[in-house]
């Protein structure tokens, strides 16, 4: 299965979506939403933005790999 690079992050603040590009050999742990800039961290149990408020899990995750914070 390919893994998937670009997913929708919605600022849990604003409620504002915006598609994104993942990085492949990192967790994002901090994303500054473009509308309202706030400044957002991975929910707890998570160990990115992307895996906290994104629509598809980072790549890591996806690819059943270990994740930076785990």
């Amino acid at each position: 299965m390919e893994t998937i690079l670009k997913s929708i992050l919605t600022c849990p603040n604003c409620n504002v979506s915006k598609e994104e590009t993942m990085p492949t050999d990192a967790c994002q742990f901090f994303h500054e939403c473009a509308s309202c800039g706030t400044v957002v961290k991975p929910l707890e149990g998570d160990c990115c933005v992307f895996c906290s408020y994104g629509s598809v899990q980072c790549p890591p995750i996806q690819e059943s790999r270990s994740c930076c914070s785990k």
